[in-house]
């Protein structure tokens, strides 16, 4: 048995890493493509783990982790890599400078009917990380024999994390968009290849936090991409003036 502030504590930090990563997704791509499609995924996604939660209870323990941090993981990937690619060559293209924001200005997603891209990238996003909560406050708490106290304090974690976001994504929205879809495509990037790696068995050194070197090697090795295209670009225009 152990205490119940140590079970409320360590299920609220614990949980609250997951629901960081959780609405750093959905607030991302809410800014870049609209919040219609997104916050109806993250609807659906929270009715789906309250259907697993009420259907499974202690028994999701038992869920396999890995192929479904595979697939979420991979197609974070294929996401995240298109709007990295994009991001740098816009911000290498206009820079910061000039991009001003535009209360007026449409959202990324433009076309007809409903964005199942936005829907999507917010549903797994809600999913994977909500099942992993899921199994933070059924395991620790049951172990502990203290269950409410780290449902409690894994919901506490989603009310004030999820609040935040919601709080700060008008900030958000102000950001240049060029600028705003290279970081959405950088964070999904670095999750989906933490994910997809974990998910075939890899150990990441230091577990969580390389989570924060991989979010470092892709702003770096962004950086570097812009640099040499606005290199590129600077010689070609000297070139063509002689």
């Amino acid at each position: 048995m152990t205490g119940i502030a140590p079970v409320l504590i360590t299920t609220f930090l614990a949980s609250a890493v997951e629901a960081v990563e959780m609405v750093t997704i959905v607030v991302g791509v809410g800014a870049t493509r609209g919040w219609r499609a997104p916050l109806v995924g993250v609807v659906a996604g929270f009715v789906v783990l309250a259907g697993l939660v009420v259907g499974l209870g202690a028994a999701l323990t038992a869920i396999p982790i890995g192929p479904l941090r595979i697939v979420v993981g991979g197609l974070l990937l294929v996401f995240g890599l298109q709007w990295y690619r994009k991001g740098i060559t816009r911000v290498a293209a206009r820079g910061l400078a000039g991009v001003d924001f535009n209360p007026d200005e449409e959202p990324e997603w433009t076309g007809p009917g409903f964005d199942w891209t936005g829907f999507v990238l917010s549903f797994k996003g809600v999913v994977l990380e909500g099942v992993e909560v899921v199994l933070i406050v059924v395991s620790f708490g049951a172990s502990a024999g203290h269950l409410p106290a780290a449902v409690i304090g894994g919901a506490a974690a989603i009310v004030i994390v999820g609040g935040t976001g919601a709080s700060l994504h008008r900030l958000v929205r102000r950001i240049p968009r060029s600028f705003l879809q290279l970081v959405v495509g950088v964070l999904l990037t670095t999750f989906g290849t933490f994910w997809s790696l974990e998910g075939i068995g890899i150990a990441w050194p230091a577990g969580d936090g390389a989570i924060v070197w991989l979010l470092v090697l892709y702003l770096l090795t962004a950086a570097s991409n812009i640099a040499l295209t606005r290199r590129r670009q600077m010689l070609v225009l000297a070139t063509g003036r002689r």
